[in-house]
């Protein structure tokens, strides 16, 4: 599929399948049939992105609030839907640098555009593959302190990484340049979580949208490897601290079961 088909609408994205999942309006008609097809596989599909997109905002606002961190390296950002990253820790710390990476121009073009940070901080945005954390990395550098922790965030985003590509090297080499005292903000999609509603997910995914790929709760922690998981541990998304520090995800569904949420979860820092 070329770059020209994801732009004009006639093949279906996941971004924009996302977007759609989470009551945004940046989506195409193609967008909208996959998300429905999605849904017809697994019905928690919209639930699950936005139990998501819900543990994303209550972990960064932890990170920020509890750990100091005042830095943030997100990748695989998607399309923004507000509240985004830069604006949950920016309202705890207003002097909060961000930088967001994806590999996608539709992204970019309305990253570009929306993607304001506060006075005092900073935001900005490079167009990279996470398959070359060199390239990440070293643009961050141009926003970002790496002699000092940062906060990375990889959300719903690894299960798109087939094992060819090894993702768990990859992960590796995007957190071993961090400094001690930096966090990991993780979240996979899971098959171990319901009697198989995720599988079926999964495959009509891949048939239609993009190859994804599930993992048990052992190997969402393998990705943790070399860091120092924090409570509660890998949990659902919809468990992850919801009861200290309640959801603000627009159209938030309420209390869900693990296999609702359909992925795994966690937070941990660099020792």
């Amino acid at each position: 599929m070329s770059d020209s088909e994801f732009e004009h609408g006639t093949k279906p994205h996941t971004a924009r399948c996302y977007d759609y999942f989470l009551g945004g309006k940046t989506n195409y008609a193609v967008d909208r049939e996959a998300a429905l097809q999605a849904l017809k596989a697994n019905p928690h599909a919209m639930v699950a992105a936005r139990q998501n997109r819900g543990f994303m905002h209550r972990a960064s606002r932890f990170v920020a609030r509890e750990t100091g961190i005042d830095q943030f390296l997100d990748i695989g950002t998607g399309i923004p839907t507000e509240p985004n990253l830069h604006q949950v820790v920016q309202s705890v710390n207003p002097r909060a640098r961000v930088v967001y990476s994806d590999n996608d121009p539709i992204v970019l073009a309305h990253a570009r555009a929306l993607m304001n940070s506060t006075p005092e901080g900073d935001t900005a945005y490079v167009e990279a593959d996470v398959r070359d954390p060199d390239r990440i990395l070293e643009y961050a550098r141009k926003t970002l302190d790496l002699s000092r922790p940062v906060a990375l965030s990889a959300v719903a985003l690894f299960h798109f990484i087939p094992e060819e590509d090894d993702p768990y090297g990859l992960m590796r080499r995007l957190t071993a340049p961090l400094a001690p005292g930096s966090a990991l903000v993780f979240s996979h999609a899971a098959i171990d979580l319901d009697d198989g509603q995720m599988a079926a997910l999964a495959e009509q995914y891949s048939k239609s949208v993009t190859p994804t790929r599930l993992a048990t709760r052992q190997g969402t922690a393998d990705f943790f490897e070399g860091m120092d998981l924090l409570p509660p541990g890998i949990v659902p998304t919809s468990e992850w601290h919801a009861a200290q520090a309640p959801d603000e995800t627009p159209h938030d569904p309420g209390p869900v079961t693990p296999a609702e949420a359909g992925v795994w979860a966690g937070v941990a820092l660099k020792p």
